[in-house]
C-alpha cells in the first residue's frame, strides 16, 4: 500500500532550479533511503512535504487525501514528522517532559498529571525496547539517547512517516545497531520511514528502497536488494568519483611533532611522532580516545602527563596558545564546534586569524579579509555565493572547507581532524581527500581521526590503531586494510593469542 506520493515536484529559488519535475513514493511499512550529494534537492523536497516551505509545481497525497499548499501543522496533524540532522529536544527539561512538550497530559485543576507522563513515558519506551529514565534531565543523556528521544516523541504524536535526516552521525556502532533493531521491529509494525544518509553501508543494512536525486532532478529508484553500493554511488555522484584512487606517496620532511608519555582523558602514555609532510591516521572503535588525544593536542581538554610538542617545544594552555604555535583543528561536530551560525562566510574565515591578532590588530581590515579569503575559495574550490551569506546557506561540504580556510589563513603547519567527512556527500569526501594530500604536499603535517577505513587507504601513510586508550598497532599505508583494523580495533588480535595459549 502507497502511503506517499509526490509527483511532478519542483521549485526554484530566485532563478536557481533547486528541484525539476521530480518524484517519490513511499509504501507502508518500509524504510526508504533518500539518497544524493549535499545540494542534490533533499531537504528542499523534504521540506515541501513537511509544509515549511511551498512547491512551485506538482501534487502531494498522503494516506488517500491530497495536500495542495501542506502547512507545517496539516502534515504533522495528518502523522509526518521530521528528525532532523541537528536534535530539537529541549536539555533543560525531562525526558517525558520532552516526549509530552506541547501536549501535556492535564490533571482536573489544569495543571500538568507529571506522575501520568512519566507512567506512559515508561510504557512507550518498553513498548519499543528503548532504555531510559523518563525522569532523568535530557541535557544528561548522550547524543545518540537524545536521537532516540526524538524519535520516540514522533511515535507517541502517531506518526505514520518518519523522515531521519543521517540519525547516526554521532551514534557508536553498537548504538547504530540499537537503533536499527528498533527501526526494523517499528517498519513490521506498519511504520514508514524516509531515511537520508550518505554512508553505504548503513542504507544496505536497513533500506528496502530507495531513490536518488542529483543536481535536482530525479535519476533512479527501486529495490536496494536489486543494486550495489557501487550503481548507488554512480547514480548519486556520476562516474567522476566512483573508485577514484587519490593516495600519492611523497617525500617526507623532519620531525615536526612528538607525544612522549602523553596522557589525559580517556587515553594514556602515547608516544608517537610525525613528520613534516606526513598523513597520520587515528582509529579505533568509538570512545578508543583518539578523539579525546586529539582535543587534548588542541588544548581543548587538559593533558594530565608527558608531552606534546611542535618544533620541538612543549605545548600546554589555553587553545589560542596552540593556535599561535601553528596546531588547527577541525572539530568532529562541526555544527557546535566549528560554525557561528549567527555570522556571515567572511565572519567564519577570518575569526581564527582574529583572535590570534587581536591585540597587535585591535581592528579587522575588510579589506584585507576579503582578498584572502578569495585565495582561500578558489585554492579550496569553494561553492559559495557573496560573502556576506550566512554560512548556514552553505551546505556540508562547503562549510567544511570554510572551517578549512580558517586555519590556513593562520599559517597552521600542524592540521588535526577529528572525521573531517563526517555529515558531507561522496563528492565532497573525495575533494576534501584531495585537499589533505595537497596540505601534505605543501608540507603541513595532518592527522586525521576517522572510522572508515576505506578513507584512511585514500589519505594516510600511517595508520594508528587505539583500544582503550592505548596505541595497540601502527600500519603503514600498503599494510591497511579492513580485517586486520578490525582485528586490532576490537582487541580480537589479543584474544585470539589467548585462546591460542596452551
Amino acid at each position: 500500500m502507497t502511503i506517499l506520493e509526490m509527483n511532478h515536484i519542483s521549485k526554484a529559488f530566485g532563478g536557481s532550479k533547486a528541484l525539476s519535475d521530480v518524484h517519490i513514493s513511499i509504501e507502508k511499512g518500509e524504510i526508504h533511503a533518500l539518497l544524493g550529494e549535499n545540494g542534490a534537492g533533499k531537504s528542499t523536497l523534504m521540506n515541501i512535504l513537511t509544509g515549511v516551505i511551498p512547491a512551485d509545481e506538482g501534487s502531494i497525497t498522503f494516506l488517500g487525501k491530497q495536500y495542495p499548499s501542506p502547512t507545517i501543522q496539516q502534515m504533522e496533524a495528518a502523522g509526518i514528522a521530521f528528525v532532523h540532522q541537528e536534535l530539537n529536544v529541549i536539555n533543560d527539561l525531562s525526558v517525558s517532559d520532552n516526549i509530552f512538550l506541547c501536549r501535556e497530559i492535564k490533571t482536573k485543576l489544569g495543571l500538568i498529571d507529571q506522575k501520568e507522563q512519566i507512567k506512559r513515558t515508561r510504557q512507550l519506551f518498553d513498548d519499543l525496547g528503548v532504555d531510559m529514565n523518563p525522569t532523568v534531565m535530557v541535557s544528561e543523556l548522550k547524543t545518540s539517547e537524545k536521537q532516540l528521544l526524538e524519535i520516540c516523541r514522533a511515535l507517541y504524536a502517531d506518526a505514520q512517516l518518519l523522515i531521519l535526516d543521517e540519525p547516526t552521525t554521532s551514534l557508536s556502532n553498537n548504538e547504530i545497531d540499537h537503533l536499527f533493531g528498533i527501526l526494523r521491529r517499528l517498519r513490521d509494525q506498519g511504520k514508514s520511514f524516509i531515511f537520508i544518509s550518505h554512508k553505504m553501508p548503513e542504507i544496505f543494512a536497513i533500506a528496502d528502497r530507495y531513490t536518488v536525486f542529483r543536481n535536482g532532478e530525479f535519476v533512479a529508484s527501486g529495490k536496494i536488494s536489486d543494486t550495489n553500493p557501487h550503481e548507488i554511488t554512480s547514480y548519486m555522484v556520476g562516474k567522476q568519483y566512483v573508485d577514484t584512487e587519490v593516495y600519492e606517496p611523497r617525500p617526507l620532511g623532519d620531525v615536526i611533532l612528538k607525544l612522549q608519555g602523553f596522557t589525559g582523558e580517556g587515553f594514556e602514555n602515547i608516544n608517537l611522532e610525525a613528520r613534516r609532510g606526513e598523513i597520520v591516521a587515528f582509529t579505533g572503535l568509538a570512545g578508543c580516545g583518539a578523539s579525546e588525544l586529539m582535543q587534548t593536542m588542541f588544548g581543548s581538554l587538559p593533558s594530565t602527563g608527558g608531552t606534546f610538542s611542535v618544533y620541538g617545544k612543549p605545548l600546554q594552555g589555553s587553545i589560542v596558545s596552540f593556535m599561535k604555535n601553528s596546531v588547527a583543528m577541525l572539530p568532529s561536530n562541526r555544527k557546535e564546534n566549528s560554525v557561528v551560525p549567527d555570522m556571515s562566510i567572511i565572519e567564519n574565515f577570518y575569526l581564527a586569524e582574529h583572535e590570534i591578532s587581536k591585540r597587535k590588530k585591535p581592528f579587522i581590515n575588510m579589506k584585507e579579509e576579503l582578498t584572502r579569503y578569495s585565495a582561500q575559495k578558489e585554492a579550496l574550490h569553494i561553492k559559495a555565493g557573496d560573502s556576506s551569506d550566512s554560512i548556514s546557506s552553505l551546505s556540508g561540504g562547503n562549510q567544511q572547507k570554510v572551517f578549512l580556510a580558517r586555519w590556513l589563513n593562520i599559517g597552521a603547519d600542524v592540521l588535526l581532524f577529528d572525521n573531517p567527512t563526517q555529515g558531507v556527500d561522496v563528492g565532497a569526501k573525495e575533494e576534501i581527500y584531495k585537499l589533505i594530500l595537497g596540505f601534505a604536499q605543501q608540507g603541513k603535517t595532518v592527522i586525521i581521526n576517522t572510522l572508515e577505513i576505506p578513507e584512511i587507504q585514500k589519505v594516510a601513510d600511517r595508520c594508528v590503531v587505539f583500544y582503550e586508550g592505548k596505541i595497540v598497532k601502527i600500519f603503514n599505508h600498503n599494510e591497511v586494510n579492513e580485517h586486520d583494523v578490525m582485528m586490532y580495533s576490537t582487541n580480537a588480535i589479543e584474544t585470539n593469542r589467548e585462546a591460542q595459549k596452551p
